[in-house]
């Protein structure tokens, strides 16, 4: 009897657990930008039905395991997710080839690849094609908001310390709703520029939402950076983005 017992409070215990975990498929698949066939990390939900999509893009790094996670993750959360492969093929191991790498990616086929990844969401018959999104991280994070500018159908845009366009033609061609999350420390991505571009979308009339994280720096939200990764922060961005994609893509 008291065996019994032991075994239902487990079982009762362990429901919620395998509740939270929505199970996803991945695999890589092949799409078309412009004249060329490039590849990208899919991540779908095992659950029937149209699903809201993101587009999600790499750091400088490449399309790296912790890219492929992230992808995952909102996977996970409900979202097809994408992560277009920028590089063609290759990763970055150490900050010098980073560098060298994403010099080297063409600015106008970088976009290129993004416009294929969203038309090639919008054409799946799982997704909802009027609730695609992007998010990114870094570069990413900077591609996310240029595909924002370029492509009027974007649903939603999150930018996780990211360049942001300073012109203000570019920034009237936003239609998506932004979410921006920056680190107070980020020697790249001042605070007084991600000021001056939520002060540019407002007086544009465009939606944006920005928090500035103290104490945390560039890249703070990914925990291979383990000088400068904020684990606290970086839940509370995670936390930020799916309310905001839940909000604007559902």
């Amino acid at each position: 009897m008291r065996r019994t017992l032991w075994l239902v409070c487990v079982c009762f215990l362990l429901v919620p657990r395998l509740l939270a975990a929505s199970p996803v498929k991945t695999e890589t698949v092949a799409f078309q930008s412009g004249e060329e066939t490039v590849q990208g990390y899919l991540a779908v939900p095992d659950s029937r039905g149209r699903h809201p999509a993101l587009v999600v893009i790499q750091e400088w790094w490449g399309l790296n395991d912790w890219v492929k996670e992230q992808a995952r993750k909102f996977a996970e959360e409900g979202f097809v997710a994408l992560a277009p492969d920028l590089y063609r093929g290759k990763v970055a191991t150490d900050s010098a080839m980073a560098h060298e790498l994403s010099r080297g990616m063409p600015q106008d086929r970088a976009l290129r690849d993004l416009k294929g990844a969203f038309a090639y969401l919008a054409a799946r018959a799982d997704v909802d094609q009027s609730k695609i999104g992007s998010v990114g991280w870094c570069m990413g994070g900077g591609l996310s908001l240029q595909l924002a500018v370029h492509e009027w159908q974007l649903t939603a845009c999150v930018v996780n310390y990211g360049a942001m366009p300073t012109d203000p033609a570019d920034i009237q061609k936003i239609h998506a709703p932004v979410l921006g999350n920056f680190g107070a420390e980020d020697r790249g991505i001042s605070p007084d520029s991600v000021g001056a571009f939520e002060k540019a979308m407002k007086a544009a009339g465009k939606s944006i939402d920005v928090k500035i994280y103290q104490g945390a720096g560039h890249a703070f939200e990914n925990p291979n950076n383990q000088a400068g990764y904020r684990a606290e922060a970086a839940a509370d961005a995670w936390k930020r983005m799916v309310e905001f994609f839940n909000a604007k893509l559902r």
